[in-house]
């Protein structure tokens, strides 16, 4: 059975993942460029899934910034669930349920975010993550992705050596390799790399791609 990662990496640092993310990874930059992208022609009553929503941030910044919108954020981390249940906001629901197997209808969502989550599944897992995404969206449907890519320098390689020593080796090598838009590519046909950003944990890539009409 592949290792549960947890959002920090490891299960006792998940009180800190907040504090951790606010400080090293130009969260505000990199949470509001995905949010516009996210946005972008989606209707104000549209439905939006957070997959690997953690502690719930992103999807109440969505909640926030418009809203109508429909929210559901979907975690295998009961404790990450916990903090994102307590940051009450009205129109995000919380599911505990996996990235491979989502407890979500066929052709249901507008928009699926994966942020922060695909470099803690092994290859086989990301890919299934990535087709359930793919059947949880309608046709014109768009997944958007916020994770690590090919570090772009020897300083962003090296900061990305400590996360693949936190997070694990087998799960992040692709990612450091620069093969997360092929993973994409494989499960929709096609993927567009939107934006890259430096962070103090390596490159982050941020990548979307669109369901057929």
């Amino acid at each position: 059975m592949s290792r549960y990662v947890p959002a920090a990496g490891r299960a006792f640092l998940t009180p800190v993942y907040d504090r951790v993310v606010a400080l090293t990874m130009r969260e505000g930059a990199f949470r509001g460029r995905l949010a516009e992208q996210v946005l972008s022609g989606l209707d104000p009553s549209g439905v939006v899934v957070d997959v690997g929503c953690g502690t719930g941030t992103f999807a109440l910044r969505l909640a926030a910034a418009s809203p109508g919108l429909t929210i559901t954020g979907v975690d295998g981390d009961d404790e990450a669930l916990a903090i994102a249940r307590r940051k009450r906001v009205d129109g995000v629901r919380w599911v505990h349920g996996m990235a491979t197997a989502l407890p979500l209808a066929d052709a249901s969502a507008d928009r699926v975010v994966m942020s922060l989550l695909l470099h803690h599944l092994v290859p086989a897992d990301k890919q299934r993550a990535l087709k359930e995404a793919a059947r949880v969206l309608r046709p014109g449907g768009r997944l958007h992705v916020a994770d690590w890519g090919r570090p772009q320098d020897p300083v962003m390689r090296g900061a990305f050596l400590v996360l693949q020593a936190i997070d694990g080796f087998e799960n992040t090598r692709d990612h450091a390799a620069g093969r997360l838009s092929d993973a994409i590519a494989a499960a929709f046909g096609g993927v567009r790399t939107t934006d890259r950003l430096r962070t103090g944990w390596g490159t982050l890539e941020l990548a979307e791609a669109t369901t057929p009409r």
